[in-house]
């Protein structure tokens, strides 16, 4: 099953779960959901409402985020973020344990439309090409982007992270700060974020 096909699933569970015993009664379903599932969201999520009855109320951000909103008191009847924040919320008793993963993502790379691609072939390749990048694009942790932590852990792996910090250019994350538009716009020249697979 793809990752639509899983959500529309997790939505009909929490409809059966908010409405009980009560056929024929609608449900209002509320959802905190990484951006980085939007594109699998935006597509399945209008068909099931006009099936069930229901009403779905996604609201987009980062993972971290998301939890952080979650945990503060924000309800929600369908969670999905990434693994690690997830883990978080069920060892604090948040959320039920156990949790099936519908998505792997990696980090790639994106340039401005017409630039030449960097050569990341090899670790040192990827070196070469940060190292000569002018600017350098990524969520902002404070926003809860999960992917700074890991972007961060890959400078300190090279043993680069003292010469690109300040070239690094930070995206709020979410719908309306999303790294692209670090590169679309020219803040940064390169950027890395996840990338669905």
């Amino acid at each position: 099953m793809n990752a639509g096909g899983l959500f529309t699933s997790a939505l009909a569970f929490a409809a059966a779960l908010r409405i009980g015993p009560r056929p024929g009664q609608a449900a209002e379903i509320h959802a905190l959901i990484t951006t980085a599932m939007k594109a699998a969201v935006d597509e399945p999520a209008p068909a099931f409402e006009r099936t069930s009855g229901d009403s779905v109320r996604v609201s987009y951000g980062p993972s971290g985020g998301l939890a952080r909103r979650f945990v503060a008191g924000e309800p929600a009847d369908v969670i999905i973020i990434d693994s690690g924040a997830l883990g978080d919320l069920i060892r604090q008793g948040k959320v039920l344990p156990g949790r099936t993963d519908i998505a792997r993502t990696g980090i790639g790379i994106a340039v401005r439309k017409g630039a030449p691609r960097p050569d990341v072939s090899s670790p040192e390749a990827l070196k070469r090409a940060l190292l000569a990048a002018k600017s350098i694009g990524h969520t902002a942790p404070a926003g809860g982007g999960i992917t700074a932590a890991h972007i961060t852990k890959l400078f300190e792996r090279l043993g680069i992270a003292a010469e690109v910090a300040p070239k690094v250019r930070l995206a709020a994350g979410g719908p309306n700060g999303r790294v692209s538009v670090l590169v679309s716009s020219g803040v940064a020249r390169s950027a890395c974020n996840r990338s669905r697979s």
